[in-house]
């Protein structure tokens, strides 16, 4: 078997492994490349094969750095099953439609000021017709259920504890050239111990090779329980300025995280009674998703909305924001104010425009709730520049920067290291979905606790197994 590392290799976003046995070639994600606009947009039009001649793909979860090339995969021909949980195709029925959308909103804006200046138009990543067709090719597999995905790989999703319907992908693999039988497993996005609504992530069965993440490998969370007071203490300081705290998040479980402990604080009266919106369609869309899913909760969340019949994303103060009319009104309001909205790196999306009319106002906080790649806007905002583009103008940024690490839905270095030690068998360890110098001392990491191969493989490398 050839493991050829396509995407998110030295780097966070653009998941994509090719697996090669058989003569069949299975693709672990086909993710987006989110970052420096010319740089994602040429990465994204790369591929590291022939769509044509992938036969089947098989998805971790549905969040775009993972899921969003999949319609470019098959706008270019490839026509074979996606594997995924079902939550993960009912996530990707909305996810990869907005990012549909995005493309083809973002090529028409790009072909406005070309076609100004006379220069060749470009054309959408993918449109969506291209995702309405994608989303015909998905099959839902249930936890812990295996199922055949080619000639000689059987597979079983485990829960990742990352998302709703996030898994972990365990292959067994009879090598046919070499008669041989190995076992693989890739982690996607490992998820955390003991946070709110999911559950935790699910123990491997034993595993000769092991393709994991690395995101936070360089570094702890801080603890749910300062995470809860240190958002009361935020809130309670802007609003008492009359400022907004304004929260870039991910439409899928950032936003529902944050939401639940919010909702936990109002119904404590920790916070002001301010209002509170989520100006994202997607999130209100995904929201509703999370509600036919209880199998992906846990104990307390499964309680609260089975047994209860409660929601605990939904309370007094919170509004969800669809139409564009209501999004561009909340930056009228006045008053104190909390706005969720996407994107989680603020690379694109209705947070763009709040950051504009927010982000030089020293009575406003920026808080930053989740990972920000290199190059991106989220990540010149949390590094402290003085001066960010936005829209193709300069900004001031005056309001006040926090960063919450424990609303972050990775392991950190001691929940990675606590999870593949319970891994039984591991021969190898492939880190990827990290940035190079986090992959590089957590693999230093490792080594000190005894695992002695450990590969932090590079763009395009390809790797030969046994």
């Amino acid at each position: 078997m050839k493991i050829k590392f396509c995407g998110a290799a030295r780097e966070v976003t653009g998941s994509r492994h090719l697996l090669e046995v058989n003569g069949k070639k299975i693709l672990l994600d086909s993710g987006l490349f989110q970052g420096h606009r010319d740089d994602a947009a040429q990465k994204n039009r790369e591929f590291c094969i022939d769509p044509k001649e992938v036969d089947a793909v098989i998805l971790s979860h549905a969040h775009i750095d993972h899921s969003g090339g999949l319609p470019f995969l098959v706008k270019n021909g490839f026509k074979g099953p996606i594997f995924s949980t079902f939550a993960t195709r009912d996530l990707c029925n909305y996810m990869l439609m907005d990012s549909a959308f995005i493309q083809e909103k973002d090529a028409e804006y790009m072909n406005k000021k070309l076609k100004k200046k006379g220069e060749p138009l470009v054309e959408p990543l993918y449109t969506t017709d291209d995702a309405v067709k994608t989303l015909e090719q998905f099959y839902g597999v249930s936890y812990e259920k295996a199922f055949v995905v080619t000639d000689g790989v059987v597979c079983s999703f485990y829960d990742a504890g990352h998302i709703l319907g996030s898994a972990l992908t365990h292959l067994i693999i009879d090598d046919k050239e070499k008669n041989e039988r190995y076992t693989l497993a890739f982690t996607g996005d490992l998820g955390r111990k003991n946070l709110p609504i999911l559950r935790d992530p699910q123990d491997l069965p034993p595993t000769d090779y092991l393709i994991t993440e690395s995101t936070y490998g360089d570094r702890f969370h801080e603890s749910m329980l300062d995470a809860g007071k240190r958002l009361e203490e935020v809130v309670k300081k802007t609003a008492k300025r009359g400022g907004k705290i304004l929260i870039p998040a991910f439409s899928v479980e950032r936003t529902q995280e944050i939401v639940y402990h919010l909702n936990v604080l109002w119904q404590e009266n920790k916070i002001p009674d301010i209002p509170i919106y989520v100006d994202s369609p997607l999130a209100a869309n995904v929201t509703e998703v999370f509600t036919n899913h209880p199998e992906c909760f846990d104990r307390d969340t499964f309680k609260e909305f089975i047994v209860n019949r409660k929601n605990p994303f939904g309370f007094g103060r919170l509004k969800y924001t669809r139409d564009v009319e209501e999004s561009k009104a909340l930056n009228e309001l006045s008053g104190p104010a909390i706005i969720i909205s996407a994107s989680g790196m603020c690379e694109n999306g209705r947070i763009l425009h709040h950051l504009k009319n927010n982000i030089e106002d020293p009575r406003n906080t920026i808080m930053i709730v989740g990972f920000m790649a290199q190059n991106t806007l989220g990540r010149k905002i949390l590094d402290g520049n003085e001066m960010v583009n936005i829209f193709g103008d300069a900004y001031k940024v005056r309001a006040e920067v926090c960063k919450m690490d424990a609303f972050s839905g990775h392991a950190d270095r001691s929940d990675l290291l606590g999870y593949i030690s319970k891994i039984k068998g591991l021969k190898k360890i492939f880190l990827v979905h990290g940035e190079e110098s986090q992959g590089q001392k957590f693999k230093s990491y490792l080594e000190e606790n005894g695992y002695k191969d450990v590969v932090q493989p590079e763009r395009g490398q390809v790797v030969e197994l046994p």
